[in-house]
């Protein structure tokens, strides 16, 4: 049975709960308006939770029967994590993407939500509230930008180069401490590595065809599901270190995205040697 959708609609969705949330608290967060969870730097905001509620009130109308999972409703209840294996349709929703960015003030952070049907990724959106546009996809139509009243624009990941060349993003704070301290070594062999503290900003640019590739290592579904189906609908060849074809139900297993296959091995064998 194909799963129909209406991505614009959910789409606005996202838009309408950053107008209505978000944007209001940017920079305006009060005393006990910020909690941690399970460190320092992993951080809740009133944000993500209003955002998270009003996009849960609306999906109903975009997505009929689908099991909800948004990341702050995970840190409540747990157990609804495992659920997304069996769901026949289920929405994941990060409220906010970079909550530590949002909570300290840096504009760089993104609202993102991803369809599954029957544990296949078939739709990805990626909304960011200050530029107020959004990347988006659908398996099997292509990556695209849209929004900020400016026409679709497809979007295509770059061209591979050779290592010393590469620039991208590399999140190792999830890495173990040996492993951690190779691969940071082993980035002095590109040209450039950086981290936005925000997977959503990444994928966006990533999709854009401004960077050669991405590392992530912990695989929280609402931080990586959008992102990679939109890059790999524009073009890129992502998998788990292993090799294997990352799909929803992961939750760990490292994840690499890259231009192409051979880009892929390269980045494997010499820099990302976990």
């Amino acid at each position: 049975m194909t799963t129909r959708i209406d991505i614009n609609a959910l789409a606005f969705l996202l838009s309408e709960a950053a107008e209505a949330e978000i944007r209001p608290r940017f920079r305006a967060l009060g005393e006990g308006d910020v909690r941690t969870k399970t460190s320092a730097i992993d951080l809740v905001t009133e944000a993500d939770e209003a955002a998270e509620r009003y996009i849960r009130a609306g999906m109903e109308a975009v997505l009929p029967g689908a099991l909800f999972i948004g990341e702050e409703s995970v840190a409540a209840e747990p157990a609804l994590l495992s659920k997304l294996a069996q769901a026949d349709l289920a929405v994941i929703v990060d409220p906010i993407d970079g909550t530590f960015n949002f909570a300290a003030g840096v504009p760089l952070f993104g609202v993102m939500a991803a369809v599954v049907s029957g544990g296949e990724t078939i739709a990805g959106v990626i909304y960011d509230p200050m530029g107020d546009d959004f990347v988006l996809a659908e398996k099997g139509a292509g990556a695209w930008q849209t929004g900020g009243n400016r026409p679709a624009v497809r979007l295509r990941a770059t061209d591979a180069v050779p290592l010393s060349e590469m620039t991208g993003m590399a999140s190792t704070s999830f890495l173990p401490a040996e492993k951690r301290a190779r691969v940071m070594a082993n980035l002095a062999k590109v040209a450039f590595a950086a981290n936005y503290r925000c997977a959503a900003h990444e994928y966006r640019t990533f999709a854009a065809g401004h960077l050669h590739y991405l590392m992530y290592n912990r695989l929280m579904p609402w931080d990586h599901l959008a992102g990679t189906l939109i890059s790999q609908e524009a073009g890129a060849y992502a998998a788990r270190f292993d090799g294997s074809a990352y799909e929803p139900r992961h939750l760990d297993g490292g994840l690499l995205i890259a231009p192409d296959s051979e880009s892929w091995h390269m980045l494997r064998r010499k820099v990302f040697v976990v």
